[in-house]
């Protein structure tokens, strides 16, 4: 039966009651050097863990390109690397998902697409795929040297700029795709005039800028403590910017290519 005393039951309880002998100063010090519960941290993001990321995930793309280009598969595959990636890449930018089987989904996805074109364009054009290669090689080099020496800086204008110009340029791609049914060169973007140079150097200088924007989003990443698993989503960013420029540095290099 329960005691009806108070300080008996708060005795009883471990609590400390009245009249109870006050704590040596010893027993006080034991009390502090005692360590507090703490839930175990998170490990935050570094630079280190987007590089090694980045390089899965592009090693990804880069490796089932390479088994496209060698089983030299058709337009289905094309089709179906297109499809899936774009899909996959728009559920990985728009749900911010750090998933590493959607991102490196979409580096399998997009990697069998830059495959079959890759071989398309070498077919027509020996030798165009190692220099857009280099080309992209050389763009990411040059806009890492650009960051890092802080010659062209990162502010919120500047983003507004480049995503304005991102869109931009997705909506002359979109305008120039309905206007090719009704006629044969669309609004001439992509028809290897003098409309094609200039539309495709642009695309290739905006996807510079938006290496910009992704270095900058690792630094501030780093800097503000995101956790670990965000590290997947900045490979991804990386590789869908570096697919982008490889594939106008590759239809720029056609026209000159064409023009001999």
């Amino acid at each position: 039966m329960e005691s009806k005393n108070p300080v008996f039951s708060r005795q009883s309880k471990g609590h400390q009651a009245w009249g109870s002998p006050t704590p040596t100063p010893e027993q006080l010090q034991g009390m502090y050097d005692s360590p507090s519960y703490a839930p175990p941290a998170q490990r935050t993001m570094t630079i280190d863990d987007v590089v090694v990321r980045g390089f899965i995930t592009l090693g990804t793309l880069v490796v089932s390109a390479a088994v496209a280009w060698a089983l030299n598969l058709g337009t289905v595959a094309l089709l179906i690397g297109v499809i899936v990636g774009l899909v996959l890449g728009l559920i990985v930018s728009f749900k911010q998902s750090t998933n590493p089987v959607l991102i490196l989904g979409y580096a399998v996805a997009y990697g069998v697409a830059i495959g079959v074109i890759s071989h398309i364009y070498n077919d027509l054009y020996n030798g165009i795929v190692f220099q857009a290669v280099v080309g992209t090689a050389l763009a990411f080099a040059a806009m890492l040297t650009v960051y890092s020496l802080r010659i062209i800086r990162v502010t919120p204008k500047f983003t507004k700029f480049v995503v304005a110009a991102g869109l931009g340029l997705m909506g002359l791609m979109l305008v120039n795709w309905v206007a090719t049914f009704f006629i044969q060169d669309g609004i001439g973007i992509r028809s290897g005039g003098a409309l094609a140079y200039v539309f495709s150097i642009a695309a290739i200088l905006i996807g510079c800028f938006f290496l910009l924007l992704d270095f900058d989003s690792v630094e501030q990443g780093v800097r503000t403590g995101a956790p670990e698993k965000y590290s997947w989503l900045m490979a991804f960013g990386l590789t869908v910017t570096l697919v982008w420029i490889y594939l106008e540095i590759l239809r720029l290099l056609s026209y000159f290519s064409s023009s001999d």
